[in-house]
């Protein structure tokens, strides 16, 4: 997305910036510092239920946490698939996770809530997610929760590995879709389509040809080499711009869970959240998340 192309399509500048949680890039929606972001489902949730003026106008993936331990700890396929006794390993030890609100803060709770382990289980929130794999190495947490990339992080630095697998942690959960502040919206709605036009086609990409995408993310962000990138793209790829049935309805499972966790005050509506008519011109074809 960061090139010529997309800046000349648009015919504007266009400023990209790096947040290490959603709830930091809900911030600066409410300060009126971003037009567009690419944010997980539950810290915009939360956002909107404060009042801050955004819509999600297009998916992006799916299935992007995953929980990593040090080799002491067995993985979920270790213990015959038994989540229940996955989490059951950290009683009495700390968890590490993003920030409170992030996608993975707010799975990470629910399970721990499922099986009855909120308080035999600590979770330690960070505001960036590369500090969960250096407490790992420092003995400070036992495990993190976090997006792949935290793994494949993880494994460079100390002995660890994949426990639960992104499909096992709430199927289908919406990792990120794209969102427009409300006045973008109003005043730019054709600039939306074109945006969209490049997001399918970045999305394809990231799902088809991890090895080509690798490499222009590696020549985008100097300090990540290409087997990098095509080491955590390789963990979940299903990438995709559609809304589709599942993608949403995941999004109001969240909606039910975050009312109960105590992160939002009202159950937000379908409404209150999405805005299809774009995804919809741009991607009119079954979403291809899984396929």
């Amino acid at each position: 997305m960061e090139n010529d192309d997309l800046k000349n399509d648009l015919k504007r500048d266009i400023n990209w910036t790096l947040f290490g949680t959603g709830p930091a890039m809900i911030e600066a929606f409410n300060n009126e510092e971003l037009d567009i972001g690419y944010i997980g489902l539950p810290p915009a949730i939360i956002g909107i239920d404060k009042g801050v003026p955004i819509k999600c106008v297009a998916g992006g993936h799916v299935e992007g946490t995953i929980m990593i331990a040090r080799k002491e700890y067995k993985s979920m396929i270790q213990l015959n698939n038994d989540m229940h006794e996955t989490f059951s390993q950290f009683k009495g030890k700390t968890i590490g996770v993003p920030s409170k609100g992030s996608i993975h803060d707010v799975i990470l709770n629910h399970y721990l809530k499922k099986y009855s382990l909120l308080d035999e289980v600590e979770i330690k929130n960070y505001g960036q997610a590369e500090f969960i794999a250096i407490d790992m190495k420092e003995n400070v947490i036992e495990a993190g929760v976090g997006t792949p990339a935290l793994a494949v992080f993880a494994s460079t630095i100390l002995d660890s590995h994949l426990i639960i697998e992104p499909k096992h942690l709430w199927p289908n959960n919406p990792s990120y879709g794209i969102f427009f502040h409300s006045n973008f919206i109003k005043s730019h709605p054709k600039l939306i389509i074109k945006f969209l036009n490049h997001h399918k086609k970045a999305s394809y990409l990231l799902k088809n040809s991890q090895s080509l995408a690798a490499e222009k993310i590696s020549k985008s962000f100097e300090i990540i080499d290409k087997n990098y990138a095509e080491s955590v793209l390789k963990i979940s790829p299903k990438y995709c711009i559609a809304l589709s049935e599942e993608y949403v309805n995941t999004t109001m499972d969240f909606v039910k869970i975050l009312y109960e966790l105590g992160y939002i005050k009202k159950k937000i509506s379908y409404n209150d959240i999405f805005i299809t008519n774009f995804v919809q011109k741009v991607h009119p074809e079954k979403d291809h998340y899984s396929k």
